[in-house]
């Protein structure tokens, strides 16, 4: 394809009419998010408490930032271009360093965190603004949204730089200005601001697909903690061996919710819009939700099978009530963006949460995550079964 002033269109993807389908090389960069599931549920474990959270969903927040812009730019950039996965490779690499740091991101490793964190925000950027040049509709974009990287890696290395309480002002300031640069255009004076219905051109099935494979990674991650935590147990009993299964059959229950119905529905959500830019960054507001409530679930389920006679106290509880009602809080609003509303199925599960609470303290963590299963599989049956009778009714004509 034919230079533009000083850069080249020749690195984006086709828009030829077909869906974009995700590459190998994007399934490969998601590996290393599998890790920094992990390491953010292992964190949340070690520091079960406000201050833990805190901390956790603040890291929570970066990595989702970190994965979310590099979903976007490989929705407008080919993987399949040599440079461009070169490009991926990179972010991977630093990626896995800043996965590794996460456990000390609030001691000693802030600092490398945060360089790793800005590097892979300013370079992925910095790569498509100086491939693209200003030939092209999403040109002034990137340049305005490097100008707010550059602004929140500032923000990042400072409190890399800084410690105790100071850290985490400063990485909340920075977070909220990579998170919310985009519901303002990513405005800066004398760029403006972008317009989401002709600079935010997306492929709506690309979001759909990487959002719902990166649920898959962090059920896998679910799982994994869920065959690790047995794995250790050194008395395979009765009651951690339940525990086990109750932690698994909740895994079938989260992806049965997500992926029963809902999916391709998404994918003509987007595509049927007016604005489908700003309804796939909606997409990725409301999965930044959805995906912390299957790491918080994960903690839960670690619990449980560790130690599944001990009585619940008050971080046991939130954790094994929380996880489940940030899931369906997240998967309701997703839901109510592509159908228009929320889920009876999930508002009835919610309020089967909150009513349970109270029993909580009455028994032991086996017996409570038994019964956040057993509301979440309800949820995931009743709601398949109304979306196949809705389905059903839908007349089908004849070609």
């Amino acid at each position: 394809m034919a230079a533009h002033q000083g850069g080249t269109t020749s690195f984006l993807r086709e828009r030829d009419g077909h869906e974009a389908r995700v590459s190998y090389a994007e399934l490969f960069f998601d590996l290393v998010y599998v890790f920094t599931v992990t390491q953010l549920s292992h964190s949340l474990l070690e520091h079960l408490s406000w201050g833990g959270a805190l901390q956790t969903l603040v890291l929570w927040f970066a990595v989702w930032l970190a994965w979310q812009y590099t979903c976007w730019f490989t929705n407008w950039f080919d993987p399949e271009k040599t440079p461009v996965r070169i490009c991926l490779f990179v972010l991977m690499a630093l990626g896995l360093v800043m996965a590794a740091a996460l456990p000390e991101a609030f001691g000693e490793r802030g600092l490398i965190f945060a360089i790793c964190f800005a590097a892979i925000q300013v370079g992925r950027t910095a790569f498509a603004v100086f491939s693209l040049g200003t030939g092209t509709p999403i040109s002034r974009n990137f340049q305005r949204m490097i100008g707010w990287n550059l602004i929140a890696a500032c923000i990042w290395i400072a409190g890399g730089l800084a410690e105790g309480e100071a850290r985490i002002v400063l990485w909340i300031i920075a977070v909220a200005c990579e998170y919310f640069a985009p519901w303002f255009g990513f405005w800066l004076p004398g760029l403006g601001r972008s317009d989401p219905g002709k600079e935010w051109t997306v492929e709506g099935g690309h979001i759909v697909e990487r959002c719902a494979l990166f649920v898959i990674v962090a059920l896998g991650e679910s799982v994994l903690v869920t065959g690790a935590t047995l794995a250790k147990s050194t008395a395979w009993d009765a009651p951690g061996l339940i525990a086990f299964f109750v932690a698994f059959l909740g895994s079938i229950a989260m992806w049965w919710i997500y992926f029963d119905i809902s999916t391709k529905d998404a994918t003509e959500a987007i595509v049927e819009s007016e604005n489908p830019g700003q309804i796939a960054a909606y997409t990725h507001y409301l999965h930044v939700a959805l995906i912390a409530g299957v790491i918080v679930t994960a903690v839960g389920n670690d619990l449980s099978i560790a130690h599944p006679a001990h009585h619940v106290d008050f971080s046991g509880m939130a954790v094994i009530f929380g996880g489940p009602a940030i899931y369906l809080v997240g998967n309701a609003l997703y839901k109510r963006l592509i159908y228009g509303g929320v889920p009876i199925t999930h508002v009835v599960g919610l309020l089967a949460l909150v009513i349970a609470v109270p029993f909580a303290f009455m028994t032991d963590l086996l017996m409570i995550s038994g019964i956040t299963t057993v509301i979440m599989l309800v949820v995931a049956i009743w709601e398949g079964y109304i979306g196949r009778k809705a389905k059903s009714k839908v007349p089908h004509h004849a070609s």
